[in-house]
């Protein structure tokens, strides 16, 4: 569980730093319901752009954000699209909630304060005293310093060094300091050794999004009640909530799932990676392009117990199909050959790369089960193609510039052509398998102890559902914390 035990002196500091601030935080409630946000917070986001370094950006850390860049508000249904099978080739409703409309346009910034807030309103992260160092693959950092900034800490970013340069160019401008480790997207090793040398600093603490509990807290909580939010709205007489996939990564999205099969215990919860590093699949590793999804080791947060499937995805097909979505012959293919909606089209630019690889693992899912029209398979967007246009560029470059030609063959190659290989249906002894793969990761090098280990695995009520009930304890303190401070009433 979250340790939600109190340091008077920290907490006594973030207190004074925030009132100096005007910083009010949100609770998980309100993350879940924007709606009940003090109105003069909303008031405020009225003038506020939706990047923009101002403390009230926290209470837009939300599915339900409208889709805009500036003085949005909030609103009933997150924003969505709905894939259509002359896309998908596969009968079922392919459903994918946008991440593009958090700040820093991924929802990333929402795990970042999963793990943040539980500390800062017990005070064992002093703001006026500790540095916040954010290991990632991409965007958990990039929501980790922004949350910093917003907060008034300081912050260090960790990314490998072949991510995007959107995204180092971006941290330039709101992180303190910036590590860019050795390799590619699943390099997620060389991430883990630059935080213990890192932990020599005395006035550092780390939040690592692959063991930090608030991370599946959030997702819980904020990404799967808004999945099931958008599925009430969507669904007709005849549907049914058949099956969600997430991509790996940090493994906090999979938490999503964990509450959707709570509500709709029937569906299938299937956790996709790329076929070039297949861990989860087969043990297997090496690098691979789909940036924001790790790989190389298993996540000490994921709930192995409660997935279903493992579906590997090629990162070729994802490469490929962000160049379809994001070019204009591209999308002259989609409007005129396959007849697609003007405004579906447009919204394919809320995928990124990782949301391509989600959308892939959908439609695997859907082919392997023989979905049907009353089928909906659900899953998330990250972020969006704005953190992608130099690897267009860069496809270009390798490839060739873009023509109709290009655009039928990877519809076809890439999407249509998907087949269930590469994917495997979990068993209990496969989940246990992969459950087990974690002891090289945390026990023999991140010095976790196989007692909590093992409380994974047999212990969900006080693992798992324990972190997942903490919501209610951690949104009290945050209360107290904006009780305290008095910006709150003074608004």
């Amino acid at each position: 569980m979250i340790n939600l035990d109190i340091n008077k002196a920290g907490l006594a500091n973030n207190i004074k730093k925030a009132k100096e601030e005007g910083i009010i935080i949100p609770t998980i409630a309100q993350m879940r319901h924007p709606e009940t946000a003090p109105a003069a917070i909303q008031e405020k986001l009225k003038t506020t752009g939706l990047w923009d370094v101002n403390p009230a950006n926290l209470f837009r850390i939300t599915w339900k954000n409208e889709a805009k860049e500036f003085g949005g508000g909030f609103q009933e249904v997150p924003n969505y699209i709905e894939l259509p099978s002359e896309l998908t080739g596969v009968k079922a409703r392919i459903v994918a909630m946008a991440g593009k409309w958090f700040p820093t346009g991924c929802h990333k910034v929402g795990a970042s304060f999963g793990c943040l807030a539980p500390r800062l309103v017990t005070g064992q992260f002093d703001a006026t005293y500790h540095h916040a160092v954010w290991p990632s693959t991409g965007n958990y950092c990039r929501g980790g310093a922004f949350n910093s900034k917003l907060l008034g800490c300081e912050s260090i970013a960790i990314l490998p060094a072949e991510m995007s340069r959107e995204r180092f160019e971006w941290l330039q401008t709101i992180a303190g300091e910036i590590i860019a480790t050795p390799g590619c997207e699943s390099n997620v090793k060389e991430i883990f050794d630059k935080t213990w040398e890192l932990k020599q600093r005395e006035n550092v603490m780390i939040f690592n999004q692959f063991e930090e509990m608030g991370n599946p807290l959030w997702h819980y909580n904020v990404t799967g009640a808004a999945l099931a939010d958008l599925y009430e709205a969507i669904k007709t007489p005849s549907s049914r909530l058949s099956g969600a996939c997430f991509t790996s990564g940090s493994a906090g999205t999979m938490s999503a799932g964990d509450y959707l099969k709570d509500f709709y215990p029937t569906m299938k919860l299937g956790v996709g990676e790329a076929l070039q590093c297949p861990t989860i699949l087969d043990n297997g590793f090496g690098g691979h392009r789909i940036e924001g999804i790790g790989d190389k080791h298993i996540p000490w947060i994921h709930n192995v117990k409660n997935t279903d499937m493992a579906i590997a995805i090629d990162d070729e097909d994802s490469q490929r199909l962000l160049r379809l979505f994001n070019t204009e012959d591209g999308k002259n293919y989609l409007l005129n050959t396959l007849k697609m909606d003007p405004e579906t089209v447009e919204k394919l630019g809320w995928l990124g790369i990782s949301g391509i690889a989600n959308v892939l693992c959908c439609i695997k899912m859907a082919k392997y089960y023989e979905m049907t029209e009353e089928d909906v398979v659900m899953t998330v967007l990250t972020d969006s193609a704005v953190m992608y246009q130099s690897r267009i560029d860069e496809l270009d470059n390798n490839h060739g510039a873009y023509n109709p030609t290009e655009a039928i063959l990877d519809h076809n190659l890439h999407m249509l052509n998907l087949k269930t290989d590469n994917l495997l249906e979990l068993t209990y002894a496969e989940r246990k398998r992969v459950h087990n793969l974690k002891y090289y990761t945390w026990v023999e090098q991140q010095a976790r102890e196989v007692e909590d280990l093992n409380a994974l695995w047999y212990d969900t009520k006080g693992t798992w559902d324990a972190v997942h009930a903490q919501a209610t304890a951690l949104d009290d303190l945050i209360n107290e914390f904006n009780e305290a401070t008095g910006v709150l009433k003074n608004l």
